[in-house]
């Protein structure tokens, strides 16, 4: 069994899932670091030459490579589970927690990142914005747990997902 985090860029699925992890002594995984990892380069510039749809390929195979792991806390890219082929192979491998803050936190958090764009006739706080607003029912409906990191240090949000996650049978000593 795994845990997969998920949500928006800035939502703190790579900071609070590598705490996650070794608190409840997992393995921890990123797509975005594995896919650079693979590539020798960062994905950003995968997208700037190839497009959204090699890099959606990429994330597909990764997806199924992380759906056979065991006993480890995933960190999925922010789109991940806005695309059903992602979620086919790994549903029912683990729980997802789909973390949240507001628009404004998320902007803030990630406003020094030079990312690319997926809608890209717009600034940093649009594109958050109407990606929110277009696959919002997407990510809800992907989600098995929802938790707001908004205003809340990371040790706490580690400590609340921990036992959150008690409770649905996932600890470091059961899996």
């Amino acid at each position: 069994m795994n845990v997969y985090l998920c949500g928006m860029i800035g939502s703190g699925k790579t900071t609070v899932g590598t705490r996650l992890a070794k608190e409840l002594s997992m393995d921890f995984h990123d797509l975005d670091q594995e896919m650079d990892r693979r590539l020798g380069y960062s994905f950003h510039r995968l997208v700037q030459e190839q497009g959204w749809l090699a890099f959606r390929e990429l994330e597909y195979a990764i997806c199924k490579e992380f759906s056979r792991l065991d006993r480890a806390v995933v960190c999925l890219g922010g789109g991940t589970i806005r695309y059903a082929w992602n979620m086919d192979v790994m549903r029912g491998t683990g729980p997802f927690i789909l973390l949240t803050a507001s628009l404004e936190e998320l902007v803030r958090r990630v406003s020094a990142a030079d990312r690319p764009r997926v809608n890209p006739d717009t600034d940093l706080a649009g594109d958050v914005r109407k990606i929110w607003e277009t696959h919002r029912d997407k990510y809800l409906a992907a989600a098995d747990i929802v938790y707001s990191t908004e205003h809340k240090s990371i040790e706490a949000s580690v400590a609340e997902l921990k036992a959150i996650l008690h409770e649905h049978g996932i600890s470091a000593d059961a899996g």
